[in-house]
């Protein structure tokens, strides 16, 4: 994910000299990795006082202080994963605009849980495509789920509530709710959903254990101003960011949790319904410098 930034920064580093050129490179090569002008700075700002402090002259020892400066901005509170109540059916409601991979990401959770051994229903919410009906149910057949649907152009919040009930009469432990794609932009959009999510609690008796918001990695910092609005509309509970494997674009993520106080739960790193991690920050930020 950060390969290029880091080529970079290793062409830079063999120089063999640590002078303002190098960081106004780093600065440069930072930006066109889409990372955010404050963290950048802040990046900058924390290698200058280690460069001193730490006395720093060699190129391996100032690329290992930038591993630690961009790993200790994927911190996170809270433990990893997903929150699972105790009570069945955990509801976790997935959220993001269209084209993100969200459909996707419901299966590769649908097959992590009944790998293991739960019972899931999957509500097709997303009633606006019937497209996406249609792909929920093969992937419910695929996974060994049961779903729940409606008509193309029904109610989105119906056909939650409906599969929150059926989840109980059935003694299932999971619910994965599908919603339409919606762009963040759009207030009357972004409404409607408040509206999916009041009716979620009341069909469970709670807020929905999670809502996530799935985000795809190549879109940079626009990925970050969608999670400002869904937050905003949805009170998101976590991230799901798909299609990490491919992008140039990462440097947005790092110090996500910072801006947004909203933990990336799970990392999607391929198309097969195998690819999907939880989110282990040390472990993650090592990955992006192998």
């Amino acid at each position: 994910m950060f390969k290029r930034l880091m080529e970079r920064v290793d062409r830079m580093l063999g120089r063999g000299v640590i002078d303002e050129e190098f960081y106004d490179e780093l600065e440069e090569a930072l930006l066109q990795a889409d990372t955010n002008i404050v963290t950048t700075g802040e990046i900058l700002d924390e290698l200058r006082v280690a460069v001193r402090v730490e006395k720093i002259t060699e190129a391996n020892a100032m690329k290992l202080r930038l591993q630690k400066a961009i790993a200790d901005r994927f911190r996170q509170q809270g433990a990893a994963g997903l929150e699972v109540n105790d009570e069945d059916p955990t509801v976790f409601v997935f959220v993001g605009v269209n084209g993100v991979g969200k459909t996707t990401s419901i299966a590769k959770v649908a097959h992590l849980l009944t790998k293991r051994g739960f019972k899931v229903v999957l509500a097709a919410g997303d009633t606006f495509r019937a497209a996406a009906i249609e792909q929920l149910e093969i992937w419910a057949e695929r996974t060994g789920s049961e779903i729940v649907r409606n008509q193309p152009g029904a109610d989105s919040s119906s056909v939650i509530f409906d599969a929150i009930q059926a989840a109980k009469a059935r003694g299932a432990n999971f619910v994965l709710a599908d919603t339409a794609g919606r762009q963040h932009s759009k207030g009357n959009l972004m409404a409607e959903l408040g509206k999916v999510l009041r009716v979620t609690e009341k069909a469970l008796g709670r807020k929905p254990d999670e809502v996530l918001l799935v985000l795809d990695a190549n879109t940079g910092q626009n990925a970050i101003r969608q999670a400002e609005e869904f937050k905003k509309a949805a009170g998101v509970t976590g991230l799901v960011l798909t299609k990490v494997d491919g992008t140039a674009r990462g440097g947005a993520l790092i110090g996500v949790y910072d801006r947004l106080k909203i933990p990336i739960k799970l990392i999607g790193t391929g198309e097969k319904v195998g690819d999907l991690k939880d989110f282990k920050p040390d472990e993650f930020a090592a990955s992006l410098f192998e």
